[in-house]
């Protein structure tokens, strides 16, 4: 049994309240994060401390590698994208903490594309359907499947970026990046998307996964201090 949680986009309030309430009610349960850690609220710093002091495992979303690249690949697309994606939060969120950029920006690189755990798959974006022919291909063989999504990764159809329709691969993949305004299940493509909106001033949600069914989804409303204006 596993707990992911959606995209927080430095809503830090809003994430310590509902990582102590999946911890109240699952104190050993593993929780798990689909990415997107800043930008756009106000406290990417917060978040990112959040996430290293507790331990908790997450995969890189887009608006991460993005913060990423800006320091380290000033020339890539990654970088450039940056610009038009929220940034001025997170570049607020740091103004007296320089000196943790460098480490915090190579904690995101370090984190994995995905998971592929016992009870789901984990990533931000998902598997595109895009991919049908060579994910088949791959899907046996660990190394192949890892060398596929790492050679796609900053594609339009890649882990990081994709809205295409998701690949049925055979075990439930959750999923952020798209916003829903609740919890959205593509039964056709076996397909959780669990990104609600917290930095829209919707609510950040979880889900309680179990052998690739959904146990439980908790979620909360985003508090005000996290995405009102400074």
């Amino acid at each position: 049994m596993v707990a992911v949680i959606g995209d927080i986009h430095g809503c830090y309030y809003t994430l310590d309240a509902l990582y102590k309430n999946i911890k109240a009610k699952y104190p050993d349960i593993t929780v798990y994060c689909v990415g997107d850690l800043v930008d756009r609220g106000n406290f990417s710093y917060e978040v990112v401390e959040f996430f290293i002091r507790n331990g908790i495992p997450f995969t890189p979303g887009n608006h991460d590698f993005m913060f990423y690249a800006f320091f380290k690949e000033p020339n890539s697309l990654f970088a450039k994208s940056w610009v038009y994606n929220g940034n001025e939060a997170t570049l607020r969120s740091y103004l007296n903490y320089h000196d943790q950029i460098e480490y915090h920006i190579s904690y995101i690189k370090s984190a994995p594309l995905y998971f592929n755990t016992d009870d789901c798959f984990i990533s931000h974006a998902g598997i595109s359907s895009h991919y049908k022919s060579k994910f088949s291909a791959a899907r046996n063989n660990s190394d192949s499947l890892d060398s596929l999504i790492k050679s796609e990764f900053d594609s339009e159809s890649g882990i990081l970026w994709t809205r295409d329709r998701l690949l049925n691969i055979g075990k439930l993949q959750v999923v952020g990046h798209t916003k829903q305004y609740e919890v959205k299940l593509d039964s056709k493509a076996n397909a959780l998307y669990i990104d609600t909106g917290a930095c829209v001033g919707n609510k950040l949600s979880s889900v309680i996964i179990h052998q690739n069914e959904v146990i439980e989804i908790i979620a909360e409303p985003t508090h005000n201090e996290d995405v009102a204006a400074i």
